[in-house]
């Protein structure tokens, strides 16, 4: 074989690997709770950026420390979209002859693209505000939905939980039962900075909506469980925090109205503290309240993903039908 048949060869695998390299893109898993933002510099550091920032890396409530909603890698505009893979979702904005929103779903990386194209900075910012809400409940959703799926390929044996309180829950294989109640569970998680703990428990349905103070309500209800909780010395029960008062909103759990309520809690007579996430789920057909919850203790660490995991957990129930 001459030169010039062994380069038109080569060339030919070559050009063959690239083709298939480019049609049989390799999936990235991505960062939680990591977002990319294509923008020019220009843009990024100035009102535009300032918007952006504001919306995706404000505070998460409910932590013990201040951490942002989304964790902002910025690219330059020139940076091709496709090249950006170390992310679940990507946000391009860029000035253009036209205002556009446009969202692009996949099932590889990126799921999510937002593009944001304005004819002048005001356009831009004014799109932003009016489609920030949607992008970060798209982002999240993706993000529980990304480790909902991890968590299904090594689960907790659902039979104790399942028997106990008529549910399917997705608890990952990491997860011990700590105590078990007529009404009550506790499962705990070690992890190198702290734990992670769940509270399955349910309540008669008229305790929960007896009278109009839904959040004391749930206040009282949890602080009345968390004496199962308890630090190394006596009397140090787990109380909700008393420095603020907990967010709280109404949601769907399962096709059935959820009290959501996010605060911190903290050990009575002692140091320990966190956050917490509980969810009251309104079963009519079971005249109950079914409650699950999640907390963690991860001192001098990030609690943002923790949450979320825990988050991405609860919101995988599914109430037998009875």
């Amino acid at each position: 074989m001459n030169k010039t048949h062994f380069l038109c060869l080569l060339l030919s695998c070559l050009f063959v690997s690239c083709f298939k390299n480019e049609k049989q893109p390799q999936p990235v898993s991505g960062k939680t709770n990591t977002i990319s933002v294509i923008i020019d510099d220009q843009l990024w550091y100035g009102e535009v950026g300032d918007t952006i920032r504001n919306k995706f890396a404000s505070p998460v409530w409910g932590l013990t420390q201040e951490e942002p909603l989304f964790t902002i890698n910025q690219y330059p505009a020139k940076l091709l979209e496709g090249f950006v893979t170390d992310s679940r979702s990507i946000i391009v904005v860029k000035k253009a002859a036209t205002d556009k929103f446009e969202i692009k779903h996949s099932e590889t990386l990126p799921h999510n693209t937002f593009r944001i194209y304005g004819k002048s900075v005001e356009d831009i910012i004014c799109s932003i505000e009016l489609n920030s809400a949607q992008i970060i409940k798209m982002i999240r959703d993706a993000e529980i939905q990304k480790i909902q799926q991890d968590n299904s390929k090594s689960l907790l044996n659902p039979a104790v939980i399942k028997n106990k309180f008529h549910i399917n829950l997705q608890i990952p294989s990491g997860y011990e039962y700590m105590l078990h109640k007529k009404n009550f569970m506790w499962l705990k998680k070690e992890i190198i900075s702290g734990n992670t703990s769940l509270l399955i428990y349910q309540i008669p349905i008229r305790r929960l909506t007896k009278g109009s103070d839904i959040v004391g309500n749930i206040v009282r209800m949890r602080d009345s469980v968390g004496r199962y909780i308890k630090g190394r010395e006596p009397d140090t029960p787990m109380i909700t925090g008393e420095a603020y008062a907990p967010y709280f909103s109404t949601t769907i759990l399962d096709r059935k109205k959820t009290y959501e309520t996010k605060g911190t809690w903290e050990l009575k007579n002692d140091f320990m503290t966190g956050p917490f996430i509980n969810y009251a789920i309104i079963d009519e057909a079971s005249r109950r309240i079914l409650v699950i919850e999640g907390f963690c203790y991860s001192p001098s660490n990030q609690e943002r993903d923790l949450m979320l995991e825990l988050e991405a957990i609860i919101k995988s129930v599914k109430i037998d039908k009875r």
